[in-house]
């Protein structure tokens, strides 16, 4: 990949993270409000996204569905910030992250002549969607439906890249969320019965199946 392009793509990930909390904002229920924002952290949300732009770039290269990973990381981003704002992942974002991903995903199968990734994909989908479900429906389980449709979703890119690549997705959401809520009980910031939200989890997840798959 050309340094040119990844800079590009790189710069570009940097100006959709100013963004970010705005758009959140919209989306929050209810309605969060700005609040501002001083010192290392005006850098912090920009760094994150050129960071996970770059890192798709270095990852799917000069597949022709790299487009379709960045508009879902985009979306993605915006997820995150709202589930952190108020615990929800608005059925909205995550209907136009699976928009992008299957009409993304059909179009670069379509180009590229491989109409079995697509298949790859659409199978990703729907294992990552049932596994999601039995976790949900497990007695005591936190997991909310709006998590099951987003792990979905995200299946089907982690499907695009292969086996290794969604297996990874589909286990390293779990393991981070884990840990995190571990180190936050070791430190007394949270209780047991604390909802914590699981979609940044989630996304994050997915990027680091892509990327290390």
């Amino acid at each position: 990949m050309p340094t040119a392009v990844l800079v590009g793509v790189a710069l570009l990930g940097g100006l959709v993270g100013l963004v970010v909390p705005s758009l959140a904002r919209r989306f929050a229920t209810p309605p969060a409000r700005p609040r501002p924002v001083r010192g290392a952290w005006v850098l912090l949300g920009p760094t994150v996204a050129a960071s996970v732009f770059a890192g798709l770039v270095v990852a799917v290269g000069d597949d022709p569905a790299l487009p379709v990973f960045l508009a879902i990381a985009a979306v993605g981003l915006v997820l995150a910030r709202v589930d952190l704002l108020c615990l929800r992942l608005p059925d909205p974002l995550v209907l136009a992250a699976g928009v992008s991903a299957l009409g993304g995903l059909t179009g670069a199968a379509l180009l590229s002549g491989t109409p079995g990734r697509l298949v790859g994909a659409l199978g990703g989908a729907a294992v990552a969607g049932a596994a999601h479900v039995l976790l949900a429906l497990l007695p005591g389980s936190r997991l909310g439906f709006g998590d099951v449709k987003l792990a979905a979703v995200l299946g089907a890119p982690l499907g695009w890249q292969g086996r290794d690549a969604l297996l990874a997705g589909l286990l390293l959401p779990h393991l981070l969320h884990g840990g995190l809520v571990l180190g936050l009980l070791a430190a007394r910031r949270v209780r047991r019965d604390t909802l914590l939200p699981l979609g940044p989890a989630l996304l994050a997840g997915a990027w680091l199946g892509v990327v290390l798959g």
